[in-house]
């Protein structure tokens, strides 16, 4: 406790210290154009907590200091926020006109979204923002987690759930081309790395739900990233105790070529080395992205995106204690390991795109994938565990030690798992403009090959004082120490299969949208329907058959002619998910050919309302939303691996409450704050409602941007995420209406500091003058220590025949450094 209120004091201190001022100004002045050489009316031009506005001449003027560098920053509701670096001396007038538009890419830049998403219900996350965010594993699913309809309890994984879905539910699109995440991860600590490499983002796009039929065939999310196209050389560079990277981008000389290239590595070990479990860890993550783009004309455009990655995880566990229980019983688990673990993923991505532009009312998309993932996970671990009563007698010698044993046992798991994948798909989109523009229609249709060579090798025995622990489903009466026991000896879990599985899919759209008047409003239509075709064959798979889904979808947006600038949305649509492979496999390891497209339909109501506050622009937007679901495909999670049950067994349903508020809290910067409630259930074989694995009632999200107004350079980042816990899972092979614990509330506060060496077109210093930006940062993860667990250990009581779940904590509070440079 009193080192949480060191953190506490240390953290208000830094950001409370203020430097001497500067009582020398001077005087800047311009005018604010827009990409047609107009002025615009309405922008806010900010310095720290001073801000003007432009009139009607897109005129402004304003005092700043002299003699330090300042940051002027131009924003507007309609157009995307820049910003500028400029010295000036003590009393000079200084001239400065900008031009602002929706692509123009400034310093620092706050992404304002435009009106196509506004009206969409998607949400723009600025690439800087991701890039500067303290997260244990950075990317752009750590801002996600910060959303109020997104969580995701493991500090380790890039994976999310959605309004109540889980992991395999979202859609993730880079360049229009969807990608895939591992199938053998059980653990987050095993990932990795994301697959979106945020050096080389532009543009972030975010719907949880309801989102529009030309994208594809998920429950719950859609994800659309898409990488720059460079404009000029660069260079960044990146290294901090948990990895690096770089990435080099350039274009050629007559502007038809150009590339962007980025090699990452990751070690989790000092993440690893915090956890409750001694370990010989020796983890290596690398990935290299490459995408290269040819122009040759102002028709033609081609692309090629490509990945390769390769994880290699070594993990020998050694010992671990877990506390537990309560004040007046405290319980302690003692382990002891022998035997390690051996991981192997191995992935090749290639995608070629091709834009024809046939004329400005016409254009067409080609787009073909290959996907090829190796995965290997061989363990054999074996446990020994005491569970044991904790002496808290204040004054003993004993004092937080384990006094009596009331439980002893042991296990042994064994995997030898492969799992070798070939994805194909071939796609054509086209997109038309009819009626002078006001008319627009989008189709498209794919063709997708999936590959799948899996062999599943895993048991575990379990021993509890002595005696061999039977799987729940072998009723035979075991009276050991009493009688002997004359039963088969079969382990406790025992999973043995090998499957070759080919998956044929066709699926395609078909979308319309408009923009009317509707009295003295405007109104925004999109209408649109998929369909989705599959069959399952391969060795030993008998009775499969073709299946068919279709997708109704329809948004409308309504803007009052209101002074208060709103937008009113509704969303009403069918969302099918066809089973992909991890889908069709049940807990025993065998492939149903037949399992059912999960089906849900969503109601999203929203309000989407934009203002100023403190003279400065905010966004408030509020969601309510409904999902039904049938033929859903119930499943276990452990950890964050998700074992489906394969037959179509459930209903279930989610509902929720959503509202974020994001702006400039501090000039200059973006910051959001996110509330979120949301109830999921589902109903087993008509047993009645359960609550669902991802029923996370409560969340609220915080990501804070600031600096110190004397000392600009300085800057923080803040990261702060708070949800009630999950279900805390089942036993293996256990009834879930049995078991339906929950989980303790997840509290996480990660932070980071960045001190900015050389900006920019900022002030040139000679030991920093090869850098086009420098910058050095310290980050600390989990600020407050917090234990947060994923899941349960579930050990057997000898005495009571009682089974306990011990939380498997998480990561603890971790410091970093990271130096950052750009040339």
């Amino acid at each position: 406790m009193k080192t949480n209120k060191f953190f506490f004091t240390l953290l208000f201190f830094t950001i409370s210290i203020i430097a001497f001022a500067q009582n020398s100004t001077a005087t800047v002045a311009g005018v604010v154009l827009d990409e047609n050489n107009k002025p615009v009316e309405g922008v806010n031009v900010s310095y720290q907590t001073k801000t003007v506005n432009t009139d009607a001449n897109g005129f402004y003027s304003i005092i700043v200091p002299a003699g330090q560098k300042v940051i002027l920053v131009f924003t507007h509701t309609s157009l995307k926020k820049n910003s500028a670096a400029l010295q000036l001396k003590p009393d000079e007038k200084f001239e400065f006109n900008i031009m602002m538009n929706e692509n123009a890419e400034g310093l620092n830049e706050v992404v304002i979204t435009s009106s196509r998403r506004r009206v969409q219900g998607i949400t723009s996350v600025d690439p800087a923002t991701i890039r500067t965010n303290p997260s244990a594993m950075p990317g752009v699913e750590s801002v996600l987690k910060t959303f109020a309809g997104v969580s995701g309890n493991s500090d380790l994984s890039s994976g999310y759930n959605v309004r109540g879905g889980n992991y395999d539910e979202n859609l993730v699109y880079v360049n229009e081309i969807e990608v895939y995440r591992p199938f053998l991860i059980r653990s987050g600590q095993q990932e990795g790395l994301s697959f979106t490499n945020t050096e080389m983002t532009q543009n972030v796009d975010f719907s949880a739900g309801g989102f529009q039929a030309k994208y594809g065939d998920k429950l719950s999310s859609v994800l659309d990233i898409t990488y720059r196209k460079p404009t000029k050389y660069a260079l960044a560079a990146e290294a901090s105790f948990l990895g690096g990277s770089l990435t080099g981008e350039g274009i050629s000389k007559n502007k038809k070529w150009s590339a962007i290239t980025g090699l990452r590595y990751r070690d989790n070990s000092l993440l690893v080395n915090s956890q409750e479990t001694s370990t010989n860890y020796r983890p290596t993550y690398m990935d290299v992205q490459t995408n290269v783009n040819f122009n040759p004309n102002e028709k033609w455009q081609f692309s090629f995106l490509g990945n390769a990655s390769q994880n290699k995880y070594n993990y020998q566990p050694l010992t671990r204690q877990t506390n537990f229980g309560t004040i007046d019983e405290p319980i302690a688990l003692q382990v002891f390991y022998e035997g390690q673990e051996k991981d192997r993923y191995q992935t090749l991505f290639g995608a070629f795109k091709t834009n024809y532009v046939a004329n400005e009312n016409n254009t067409f998309k080609l787009i073909g994938s290959v996907y090829h993932t190796q995965e290997q996970e061989y363990f054999d671990i074996f446990a020994a565990y005491f569970l044991g009563e904790v002496d808290t007698n204040i004054g003993s010698e004993t004092l937080g030690e384990v006094t009596f044993n009331r439980g002893i046992g042991t296990q042994l798991n064994h995997a030898r798992n492969d799992l070798d994948a070939l994805i194909v798909n071939a796609e054509i989109k086209g997109s038309h403009q009819i009626n002078d523009k006001k008319h627009k229609i989008d189709w498209g249709f794919k063709y997708t090959r999936e590959n799948f060579r899996d062999r599943i090798v895993e048991w575990e025995v379990i021993d509890s004082a002595g005696f061999h622990i039977n799987p729940p489903q072998i009723d035979i009466p075991n009276e050991q120490p009493y009688n002997p026991y004359v039963g088969p000896l079969v382990p406790y879990q025992n999973v043995r299969a090998t499957n070759f599985v080919d998956i044929d899919r066709t699926s395609g759209f078909v979308q319309w949208s408009t923009e009317t008047n509707l009295g003295s409003g405007k109104l925004w239509v999109t209408a649109g329907s998929r369909f989705h075709s599959w069959i399952v064959s391969g060795r030993d798979i008998t009775g499969e058959k073709l299946q068919t889904v279709y997708s109704p979808r329809l948004q409308l947006a309504l803007k009052p002619d209101w002074d208060k600038d709103m937008v009113f949305k509704l969303a009403i649509g069918s969302y099918n998910q066809p089973p992909f492979y991890r889908e069709l496999r049940d807990a025993d390891g065998a492939v149903n050919p037949n399992v059912k497209a999960q089906k849900s339909v969503h109601f999203v109501l929203s309000n989407d309302f934009n203002f100023k506050m403190y003279n400065r622009p905010f966004k408030l937007v509020t969601e309510a939303y409904y999902k039904t679901m049938t033929d859903v495909n119930s499943y276990t999670l452990e950890n964050v691996r998700i074992r489906y049950r394969a037959n179509n067994d459930a209903e279930a349903y989610a509902y929720g409450f959503e509202t974020r508020l994001n702006g400039e809290f501090v000039p200059g910067t973006e910051s959001w704050l996110s509330f979120g409630y949301m109830k999921t259930e589902e109903n087993l074989d008509n047993r009645g409602f359960i609550a669902r694995p991802t029923d996370q009632r409560l969340k609220f999200g915080i990501l804070f941007q600031d600096y110190m107004p004397n000392i600009p350079n300085m800057k923080l980042y803040l990261n702060l995420v708070y949800n009630t816990g999950l279900p805390g899972g089942s036993p293996s092979y256990a009834d879930p209406y049995v078991y339906q614990s929950r989980l303790r509330d997840y509290r996480r506060a990660d932070v980071g500091f960045m001190y900015i060496l050389k900006e920019e077109n900022g002030k040139e210093r000679n030991w920093f003058k090869s850098f086009k930006e420098l910058s050095l940062g310290f980050e600390i993860f989990n600020l407050f220590n917090n234990q947060n667990a994923i899941t349960n250990t579930w050990v057997r009581d000898v005495y009571t025949k009682n089974q306990y779940g011990i939380p498997n904590y998480m990561t603890t509070r971790v410091f970093n450094v990271k130096l950052t440079a750009k040339l």
